[in-house]
């Protein structure tokens, strides 16, 4: 999973919004799914689309 998974995405406008990019996608590098989850949550990801990024990243586990 790589910054063109989601480019253009509500998801890194709303990370974006609070400065949180770099950040989130070294919680995707580091399969940390809780950081990437509170980051999500801090930029106001609805809880649907937090599930469907969570899953992609558990899809993509060792593939990044």
């Amino acid at each position: 999973m790589d910054e063109s998974d989601f480019e253009g995405s509500l998801v890194l406008e709303k990370l974006g919004a609070i400065g949180k990019v770099d950040e989130f996608f070294e919680a995707l590098d580091g399969d940390d799914f809780e950081e990437a989850r509170k980051l999500m949550k801090a930029a106001r990801v609805d809880a649907a689309m937090i599930e469907i990024v969570l899953k992609k990243m558990a899809e993509a586990d060792g593939e990044h």
